[in-house]
């Protein structure tokens, strides 16, 4: 290996003595060339540790293989665990994955727009933050940028949605504990950073009804991503003064019920289905960490696989297509019951 230092595609070829085109050539696709010129590219290669820059070459390309994945917070294990299965199909297929964290603000997930757009990507997988996105910037975005919404649904913008269905989800939750035991009262954040806990209220309220039971739905005070700590605060709030209304709390989703456990621990409520326990909790999302709370989570679980693997095929269907669908296409899949200890 030589000290000397290669800065750019251009010196790579000239010291290596073989054209810029065919240089280029070898680096879109290696079998493009002869295999005699190949080993002498990579021969010089390891002499000269040369290793070019990716994203470079992708934007001289018409259409790169770069592929954007955005999330609103990576912190949450839900999202951590769709991007990783996002990513892993985008690796399968040949393209590369570049994964962005909105870190729940609207102007980080603006900036990551226009990060976006300079690196031209093929076409972008996009998590919206919801009730606190700038509508108008995803839509400019989404019309210059071939983009699949998921998770979190802005009605209208991009060429198409992909989530869980949030009534499949509720309906099983409040159907299974009413059939069980008491009636379950709803517990929620007063304002929710995601927009699905609005339709999972919805639901609940609507099942309450065709089941002729009285709903019940408690807000706890707080704003932002730290579910756990928003739960349990609001839930030693409500265990000090009166009390929750019934035996069985169905929370919005599984990191509000896993601050709500510990609240339940810190007061001395046993939590669970056996004799002796004063109270049932249930929640949605089988977040990865719900199967390891005291007691264990019962939960209505997301499919994973089934979201990140139709996400991709249709961004890469779209690609496919020019970037664009005749109509707007939206793909829900349903939830899945997952009784454990807890209720």
């Amino acid at each position: 290996m030589t000290d000397r230092k290669i800065r750019n595609m251009e010196e790579f070829a000239s010291v290596s003595g073989i054209s810029r085109p065919t240089v280029s050539k070898y680096f879109n696709d290696p079998e493009s060339v002869r295999q005699s010129t190949r080993a002498r590219i990579e021969e010089a290669l390891e002499r000269y540790d040369f290793r070019p820059n990716i994203f470079a070459i992708n934007q001289n390309r018409r259409l790169t293989k770069n592929i954007g994945i955005v999330v609103p917070y990576l912190a949450d294990p839900f999202f951590a665990e769709i991007a990783r299965k996002i990513e892993r199909r985008c690796v399968d297929a040949g393209f590369w994955p570049i994964l962005f964290n909105s870190h729940g603000e609207q102007e980080f997930e603006k900036d990551i727009l226009n990060s976006l757009r300079s690196l031209k990507p093929a076409g972008v997988l996009l998590a919206p933050l919801g009730r606190a996105s700038d509508r108008s910037a995803i839509e400019r975005f989404c019309n210059d940028v071939p983009t699949v919404l998921f998770d979190s649904n802005l009605e209208g913008i991009g060429e198409a949605f992909v989530g869980s269905d949030n009534y499949s989800f509720v309906s099983q939750t409040v159907e299974y504990l009413t059939r069980s035991g008491e009636p379950p009262c709803f517990f929620e954040m007063s304002t929710p950073a995601n927009p699905n806990a609005n339709k999972r209220r919805a639901a609940y309220l609507e099942m309450m009804e065709k089941l002729g039971f009285e709903p019940h739905v408690l807000k706890v005070e707080g704003e932002g991503w730290a579910f756990e700590e928003i739960g349990r605060d609001g839930a030693l709030r409500i265990l000090d003064v009166h009390g929750f209304p019934t035996d069985t709390i169905l929370c919005s989703n599984d990191r509000l019920a896993i601050g709500l456990l510990s609240a339940c621990y810190e007061r001395g409520f046993r939590v669970g289905r056996g004799e002796g326990c004063a109270l049932r909790v249930a929640s949605h999302d089988d977040h990865p960490f719900s199967r390891f709370t005291c007691p264990s989570l019962t939960t209505a679980a997301h499919d994973y696989d089934a979201v990140a693997n139709h996400a991709f095929q249709t961004l890469h269907d779209l690609i496919e297509a020019g970037g664009s669908f005749d109509t707007r296409q939206e793909t829900l899949f349903a939830a899945r019951l997952v009784l454990r200890s807890s209720a």
